[in-house]
C-alpha cells in the first residue's frame, strides 16, 4: 500500500489567507490549553505533560464522526478509554466530567490487558502496553474506535493518532487511513493542525 506522508506545517498548506490561518491557529490553542479552559479557571500554573494529552483527548472528539453504528442507541455515551497503566490520574475525569461532544454524554472507562478494549470509541494505550500493543491493534478490527498514544512507531504500527514532542510543544500525528478502516471521519481542521498526516 501506498504511504503519503503530508507535513501540515509547510506554508503552502496555509497560503489560502489569513482568514484560515487565524482560525486554525485559535483552534489550536483551544487544544493546546483546553485543560485550563475546561476548569473554568484561570491557570495558576503551567499544564504537565499528560493534563495537556487529557485536553487533546478531549478535543479530538468534537472534531471526528463516529458512524451510528457505533453506539447503542441515541443516548449511549462516548467513552474514552485508558488501557494499561494510567498517567492521566483524575485529570482526564476532571476534564469530561459533565461534558458531551457531538451530543453524547463523555465517559472516561480503565480497562486491563485481556479485556475487550472494543466497548470504547476513543482507546488511549499507555507505553506500559507496548509489548501488547499489536494485539491490541488487531482485537480493534472493523470497530469504530480511534485508537490514541505516545509511543515510539505507533503510527507505524497501526495507531490513529500519535502523540509527539516538537522542541518543547506537544504536537501529534493522524495515521487517516487507519480512520478510515474504522469508519472514522476526521475534520479537516483537525487534519491541518497534525504535524504530520498519512494515507
Amino acid at each position: 500500500m501506498r504511504v503519503a506522508v503530508y507535513h501540515t506545517d509547510s506554508p503552502a498548506r496555509f497560503c489560502a489567507g489569513g482568514r484560515r490561518v487565524n482560525k486554525l491557529a485559535a483552534l489550536a490553542l483551544v487544544l493546546v490549553f483546553g485543560s485550563s479552559v475546561l476548569s473554568g479557571t484561570a491557570p495558576a500554573q503551567t499544564p504537565n505533560e499528560y493534563e495537556v494529552k487529557a485536553a487533546f483527548l478531549f478535543n479530538f472528539v468534537k472534531f471526528i464522526e463516529w458512524p451510528a453504528e457505533a453506539f447503542g442507541d441515541d443516548s449511549a455515551p462516548l467513552v474514552i478509554g485508558v488501557i494499561g497503566q494510567d498517567p492521566f490520574g483524575s485529570r482526564l475525569d476532571q476534564i469530561v466530567s459533565g461534558k458531551s461532544a457531538n451530543g453524547r454524554q463523555l465517559l472516561v472507562r480503565r480497562f486491563k490487558w485481556g479485556e475487550d478494549v472494543r466497548a470504547c470509541h476513543v482507546l488511549f494505550t499507555s507505553s506500559s502496553e507496548g509489548k501488547h500493543l499489536s494485539q491490541i491493534i488487531a482485537s480493534l478490527r472493523g470497530a469504530a474506535v480511534l485508537t490514541v498514544g505516545d509511543m515510539d512507531e505507533f503510527i507505524q504500527r497501526g495507531g490513529g493518532i500519535n502523540f509527539i514532542t516538537e522542541a518543547s510543544k506537544m504536537r501529534f500525528e493522524i495515521n487517516a487511513a487507519v480512520a478510515a478502516q474504522a469508519r472514522l471521519k476526521i475534520s479537516s481542521k483537525l487534519l491541518a493542525l497534525a504535524k504530520t498526516v498519512r494515507t
